[in-house]
């Protein structure tokens, strides 16, 4: 973070957490060793919990809402692209003039790089969402998870863009991630407004559990990928069309991640193949 065009130390609650339950425990072993251990318990427990509330940043800092004041909310999308679902998204989004920010993985990335090129002609942003999207990526080593996330920007500068988001999988974020990320020159942006899609495999109810929380200033997270079976796709659609009416019908008008969070999702780069042609 800079304040006044100087870098400011950013201290996560984790680190002062940890300073207290170690100052605690020192002073309680003048008085009774077993009672030492319980702050120290208490922090590894915190540790344990606290990346599972994803929009409060433990281990890092991370960007769950915007703050502007107004009414005003950002779609984004996890987990795609996917050819059943990824081109019809971007028709509807079209038809509501709404922008939104795409979480892709790398894998999906390389098998379908004409849905992520369809996603940037449609002028949405794309994001980091890792190479693999392993649920259980922030468990693994800190070079593993350098990896997944490094892997994924060299493959996206294949289509001109340089990510400068990255949202971990599930939202779920570790001790090493903010090392990784600043490594990579990325900040992290997660969530507050979800309904617990699993992924597009529970879609009863979807936009009513968007519209019911929604608040102004609000990330909502989503899904690009395919349902359980074509019908499914075509009810996920249909539910997505509802939270847009659904956002419209409540002036909450949707804008560009990046305009919500004042910062850039992606910056453009010169491809290789445009750096041939000029040469």
């Amino acid at each position: 973070m800079r304040h006044d065009g100087e870098r400011v130390r950013y201290v996560s609650p984790a680190s002062v957490t940890g300073f207290v339950a170690i100052a605690l425990a020192f002073i309680l072993v003048l008085f009774d060793v077993p009672f030492a251990v319980i702050p120290l318990y208490i922090f590894l427990f915190l540790c344990l919990v606290a990346p599972f509330f994803v929009s409060r940043g433990f281990f890092l800092p991370v960007l769950s809402r915007g703050h502007t004041g107004r009414s005003v909310v950002s779609l984004t999308f996890d987990d795609g692209p996917d050819p059943m679902t990824t081109r019809p998204l971007l028709q509807l989004l079209d038809r509501h003039a709404a922008k939104a920010a795409f979480f892709v993985t790398g894998e999906k990335a390389a098998k379908y790089g004409d849905l992520i090129s369809e996603i940037l002609a449609h002028g949405h942003d794309i994001g980091n969402h890792s190479y693999s999207h392993d649920p259980l990526l922030m468990l693994r080593c800190s070079e593993k998870l350098y990896r997944e996330i490094e892997s994924t920007q060299v493959l996206l500068r294949r289509f001109g863009i340089s990510p400068a988001a990255f949202r971990p999988p599930v939202g779920i974020t570790n001790p090493g991630l903010a090392h990784v990320l600043s490594q990579q020159n990325l900040y992290c942006v997660t969530f507050n407004c979800r309904a617990f899609d699993g992924g597009n495999r529970y879609l009863q109810g979807l936009s009513d559990k968007i519209l019911r929380k929604v608040q102004p200033d609000d990330i909502i997270l989503l899904h690009d990928v395919r349902p359980k079976s074509i019908k499914d796709a075509g009810y996920f659609l249909h539910e997505v069309d509802l939270i847009l009416s659904g956002l419209e019908k409540r002036a909450l008008r949707v804008i560009p991640l990046a305009e919500l969070l004042g910062r850039p999702v992606m910056v453009r780069i010169k491809n290789i193949f445009d750096t041939q042609i000029d040469q």
